[in-house]
């Protein structure tokens, strides 16, 4: 299993179809009258009204895909959500999932990327269906990468992505012995 490395004390608080469709709406307080946690404005600023349109749009057409799709960094000591982090889906057809993370500015810095990153890949290790984690990361996302480069992601390729630009890709196989 995983050696953990993050002194953060998170979890990731899944969040449902409703949820989604308000804050892709960016509608703050609509998410919040359907969340499972209390969400920030973090959660409705434009670099995030994408992801949630994508989830949205995932959850009416696999509703078991919330699960899975980004949810809430969930700070346990503070009791506040510190940014969103989860897969782009459920494993595909090879065992592949694709994590993603954010942290909200004001709690960069403190160790939660980290946390969110060893609480997925823990899942992932646990699940039988999950072979592969990848990450893609733009090349001038230093921290990102020194980040994943610590639990033994390795480049794989590139590719281009409408929204982020060239992005690296990484993978780490998450069944394989530590």
């Amino acid at each position: 299993m995983l050696e953990r490395r993050s002194t953060q004390q998170i979890r990731i608080v899944h969040l449902t179809e409703p949820v989604f469709r308000a804050l892709a709406d960016g509608d703050l307080a609509g998410a919040n009258a359907v969340s499972p946690v209390p969400l920030t404005a973090h959660f409705v600023d434009p670099g995030s009204i994408g992801v949630w349109r994508m989830r949205r749009d995932q959850a009416k057409e696999d509703p078991a895909s919330p699960e899975w799709v980004t949810g809430v960094i969930w700070d346990e000591r503070e009791q506040v959500a510190v940014g969103h982090a989860g897969y782009h889906g459920p494993p595909d057809s090879s065992g592949m999932v694709e994590i993603g993370y954010t942290v909200d500015p004001a709690y960069r810095r403190r160790g939660f990327a980290r946390a969110a990153l060893e609480a997925l890949l823990d899942r992932a290790a646990r699940d039988p269906r999950v072979r592969t984690a990848r990450v893609t990361i733009r090349p001038d996302n230093v921290p990102s990468y020194q980040l994943v480069a610590q639990y033994g992601f390795v480049e794989v390729g590139e590719q281009w992505d409408d929204e982020d630009g060239l992005e690296i890709i990484y993978e780490l196989d998450v069944q394989s012995p530590a």
